[in-house]
């Protein structure tokens, strides 16, 4: 059977405000209606089902329960206990482990005072876990569990107290805090109907936003994996192509920055890319009318342009990506021309 091919989407991190525990990915052109079932699906899997690091449980010296009292601490001890569940650690092989942590004297107690196994790596150093007085005198043992999601603390059954004074947390082991997304509209040739996903991802610094994503899609395709009956249909090779835009085009061949491009997208006005009205009338201001006079222009001279900003320069950028283009390019203009004329023969003959 000859399938239709499908729209393959182009994948984009924004580079300028990706951290440690920040990325904003771009994911155009899409399928009409495949935004929102992506962008949905890989929310509920990275907030769910990403593997993580915790305390689980600890012991304190001279503590039995959580509502005992701390000589020479400021705040009681379910506050300490609350305040050891923000501590976000990173696990190299996902093994358990321990952590352990000895201060004495007045000052803040922070994780940077833990001294955690070698697997085991601590996040945010300089958050506090509790205050000591003078004749302050803090010793914890911290015991560290992988998993995902949620787990209760896991008291022993039918024990209340524990002999060795360990004294057992709820966990959060799940690295990603919170997922947006949002769905757009995205142009392919002619069509004006099909999605733009943009993705933002804030992580506990346990996990990048990309690893967040790369785990997240795994879940998914090991999942879907299962629901096929027969051989997967080929749709990736099927789809390499891009399904175009209505009409006869002129692409280059050969070598060069136009390489299979089409020509004439070069040579039609900026109106054609449907660029909002700001970042449209910023341009033809500054003499940029046609698709060529947009692409040779560099990056720092776009910011040159009266009212032009980043916010203007990063909606320019992603357009040109859904096109294959960008900007800087270096296209000569006499070489389209030519390039038009020699297969107009070719075709002629």
């Amino acid at each position: 059977m000859n399938y239709r091919p499908l729209i393959l989407p182009k994948i984009n991190w924004d580079t300028k405000v990706s951290s440690s525990t920040y990325g904003e990915l771009v994911v155009q052109p899409l399928e009409p209606g495949f935004g929102i079932t992506l962008g949905n699906a890989l929310r509920r899997v990275m907030l769910s089902s990403i593997e993580g690091s915790a305390v689980t449980a600890v012991i304190i010296k001279g503590v039995n329960n959580e509502f005992s009292t701390l000589k020479g601490v400021i705040e009681d001890t379910l506050h300490v206990l609350l305040n050891i569940k923000g501590v976000v650690i990173k696990n190299s092989t996902g093994l358990p482990g321990t952590m352990r942590l000895q201060k004495k004297g007045a000052g803040p107690v922070k994780v940077s005072d833990i001294k955690p196994d070698a697997h085991l790596t601590t996040v945010n150093k300089d958050y506090v876990i509790a205050h000591l007085a003078a004749d302050g005198d803090l010793d914890i043992e911290f015991f560290v569990d992988a998993g995902r999601g949620y787990q209760a603390a896991a008291w022993p059954h039918g024990e209340s107290l524990q002999s060795d004074g360990k004294v057992y947390l709820d966990a959060l082991f799940s690295p990603v805090k919170r997922v947006e997304y949002q769905i757009e509209q995205a142009r392919v040739g002619d069509r004006f109907d099909c999605d733009k996903l943009i993705l933002k991802i804030y992580t506990n610094g346990a996990v990048s936003p990309q690893d967040a994503i790369h785990y997240g899609t795994s879940v998914l395709r090991t999942q879907f994996e299962h629901f096929l009956l027969v051989k997967e249909i080929p749709f990736n090779e099927i789809s390499k192509a891009p399904e175009v835009v209505a009409g006869k085009e002129h692409r280059v061949e050969g070598d060069g920055p136009t390489k299979g491009l089409p020509v004439d997208l070069f040579l039609k006005p900026i109106d054609e890319l449907e660029f909002s009205v700001r970042a449209h009338n910023c341009l033809i201001g500054a003499g940029i009318k046609r698709v060529i006079d947009l692409v040779n222009m560099p990056e720092d001279d776009a910011l040159k342009i009266k009212n032009f900003g980043r916010k203007s320069l990063r909606e320019v950028k992603e357009i040109l990506a859904a096109f294959g283009l960008h900007l800087g390019m270096n296209v000569k203009e006499l070489d389209l021309k030519k390039a038009i004329k020699e297969q107009e023969t070719k075709a002629g003959s």
